[in-house]
């Protein structure tokens, strides 16, 4: 097995990570951007079972 170097942080000085942000995204904005692909399933797979099943999982995500 090769040996490999760690991997190490280069940081600049003045630089600063930007902080991630934690907590939940709200669900209007969960519902906007599932939508562009519950309204592809329904075009390319034409049928409205598949729609369902997304918008089901974006509930399931969502934690209801």
């Amino acid at each position: 097995m090769a040996l490999t170097a760690p991997r190490t942080t280069v940081r600049t000085p003045g630089r600063t990570a930007r902080p991630r942000r934690t907590g939940r995204r709200h669900p209007l904005v969960a519902t906007l951007m599932a939508l562009p692909l519950a309204v592809l399933l329904l075009v390319v797979f034409d049928g409205w079972e598949t729609v369902a099943t997304q918008a089901s999982s974006v509930g399931v995500m969502l934690g209801r």
